[in-house]
């Protein structure tokens, strides 16, 4: 008869019952949530570096692609030539405008005098659309109204170049001249022009001043409406640069000086004493710090009997129900001893293990397989019968 042949790939009993499946999941389970919490920081961080969107969301931008943008007007001057420079700040204002340029400036809710005087100095034609209060303060001869209501379409009825090329527009407002330096277009319907208009001209010391009451002929949405394109490329189109410029609510000072934030109001010496506090904080870290030493004995205060301590393991293995662990110990201890008596070493493989102990104790290699490497118990019957065999193996051994 020949011996059984076998088939275990089983690891050496290590004595804790585990595996690396089990070990690896414990790890996760202990180690997910900080895992999560660096996963989202990572993300938030790569986010943050990636560059900002070619385009915008802010009302009239040129390079806002929305039916309340005008792109649409911005690319159509790029193709004829004009350069069209977006700016957020007075300060880009003065480096780029001047006497050959035009500056559009749209919106005029965050702006002050030091802008509007910015804004004269640089020499450039000026466009200003839905800018009331800065028509008032630049001109001194036009005076805009409300431009609230639903754009019409309306007819030029002046003689201003611009106004007569586009004949009709889709506007709302009301432009008046305030004395006869200016021209006012685009009556509403029904109306002369001394009522008011939604375009209107003016020149103020050689410097032209062209004023739009309505954003909608700019927007991407009215632009192809009526003849709003061509007074829009007209107004915007007649020097090789334009400064497209729409205030944002960080916008600096004019003469590029910026509003003081809290940085323009601490004292210097402030981060020679931050800095200062680092380092004595970096050096404290470091002296109370642990630091990790060679492994050195202590003497224990009290004194534990092994039995007890036996005892006390197996109460806790009993009350977790860890039946794994505990047959793991046994099947451990029992292979460590029996090695030790017939001079095989504590690393020897399982196979080696396993042939040794069915010579010594006469049994078939298969039982001492399913003995040390076999499935672990379910209850506490199975664990106290594992334990009654793996003693009777030891005894089979020790007797050869």
């Amino acid at each position: 008869m020949s011996a059984p042949v076998l088939t275990t790939h089983a690891a050496p009993v290590v004595g804790d019952g585990t595996t690396g499946r089990s070990r690896a999941a414990s790890r996760w389970r202990r180690w997910r949530m900080p895992l999560g919490i660096l996963g989202l920081l990572c993300l938030v961080g790569l986010l943050a570096a990636l560059p900002e969107p070619v385009t915008s969301t802010a009302s009239l931008a040129p390079d806002n692609a929305l039916p309340g943008g005008a792109r649409a007007a911005a690319q159509i001057l790029g193709d004829q030539g004009v350069d069209v420079r977006y700016v957020r700040r007075i300060a880009d204002v003065e480096r780029l405008a001047g006497p050959d340029s035009t500056v559009l400036l749209v919106g005029d809710a965050l702006i002050d005098t030091s802008h509007t005087d910015v804004l004269r100095k640089t020499g450039a034609d000026l466009v200003l659309v839905d800018a009331d209060w800065a028509v008032s303060e630049l001109t001194g001869s036009l005076g805009a109204g409300s431009t609230t209501g639903i754009p019409q379409k309306r007819t030029a009825e002046c003689d201003d170049p611009d106004a007569v090329a586009a004949g009709t527009i889709t506007a709302t407002g009301y432009l008046q001249a305030l004395d006869g330096t200016a021209v006012v277009c685009f009556p509403a319907p029904g109306s002369a022009t001394s009522a008011g208009g939604a375009y209107g001209v003016t020149t103020v010391d050689d410097q032209r001043v062209a004023v739009l009451t309505d954003r909608a002929p700019l927007t991407n949405e009215r632009l192809a409406d009526e003849g709003n394109a061509a007074l829009v490329l007209r107004m915007l189109g007649r020097h090789e640069r334009l400064v497209w410029y729409i205030p944002s609510p960080d916008d600096v000072e004019a003469g590029g000086s910026s509003r003081p934030g809290i940085a323009d109001v601490v004292p210097p010496v402030v981060y020679v004493v931050g800095l200062q506090l680092l380092l004595v904080a970096a050096v404290a870290a470091l002296w109370r710090g642990r630091r990790l030493g060679r492994v050195v004995t202590e003497k224990m205060p009290v004194v534990v009997r092994a039995g007890e301590t036996t005892r006390g393991r197996g109460r806790l293995y009993r009350r977790s129900r860890a039946y794994g662990h505990a047959a793991a110990a046994l099947r451990a201890g029992a292979a460590a001893r029996s090695c030790a008596r017939l001079g095989l070493p504590r690393s020897a493989a399982p196979l080696v293990v396993i042939e040794a102990l069915a010579r010594a104790s006469g049994r078939r290699s298969d039982q001492v397989e399913a003995l040390l490497y076999g499935p672990p118990p379910t209850d506490d019957n199975g664990l106290a019968q594992l334990a009654r065999d793996l003693d009777h193996l030891e005894s089979e051994v020790h007797r050869s």
